[in-house]
């Protein structure tokens, strides 16, 4: 489970939560209105009744402002699935950029696209029906063409520019020692 993915459940879970929340309170307006209503009609201008035509109103304005923000929770969530899937399609499009800037063989494309996503090398070897002395081969030959010594620079050479920006920025609003 991605970090992301966790953050979209975790925005689910409150968006059920805060609609459950709406239901409980439309169900408790319905109840007041209905006894305000019968105390008004019955003992109109006494204080318990004003007070529990006040309470009522409160509780149907609260229900009106949780569905607000569960419109703008959901909105959100929207927001964030549709950023998270461009983020997903920037860089995929970035990493096959760059891996045909390198010269990378298909094979070695396919096993580059492991090692980033995190497979060890036992893991690529099995998925891709090769010996593990292959892929080793595969990654070195990788590592070569992107300049790099590790599997770690190979993916830091990816997040780096991702990154670069906010470094920078926060490098330059901080305070100068």
């Amino acid at each position: 489970m991605t970090f992301s993915g966790i953050n979209l459940r975790q925005g689910r879970r409150e968006t059920i939560a805060l609609a459950a929340f709406m239901l409980l309170q439309s169900v408790a307006a319905i109840f007041f209105v209905g006894d305000a209503f019968t105390d008004l009609v019955t003992d109109l201008g006494s204080p318990h009744s004003v007070f529990e035509f006040f309470v009522a109103f409160v509780l149907i304005v609260g229900i009106f402002l949780a569905g607000w923000q569960l419109r703008l929770t959901l909105e959100r969530l929207r927001h964030q699935e549709r950023a998270l899937g461009a983020a997903r399609g920037d860089l995929a499009r970035i990493i096959d950029t760059q891996f045909t800037e390198w010269g990378l063989t298909p094979a070695e494309s396919d096993v580059g696209l492991l090692a980033l996503k995190g497979l060890d090398l036992s893991e690529i070897a099995q998925l891709r029906g090769a010996a593990q002395g292959t892929v080793r081969a595969q990654l070195t030959r990788i590592y070569a063409k992107a300049g790099v010594s590790s599997r770690h620079q190979f993916a830091a050479w990816f997040v780096e520019d991702l990154l670069q920006d906010g470094v920078s920025a926060r490098l330059q609003t901080a305070p100068q020692a």
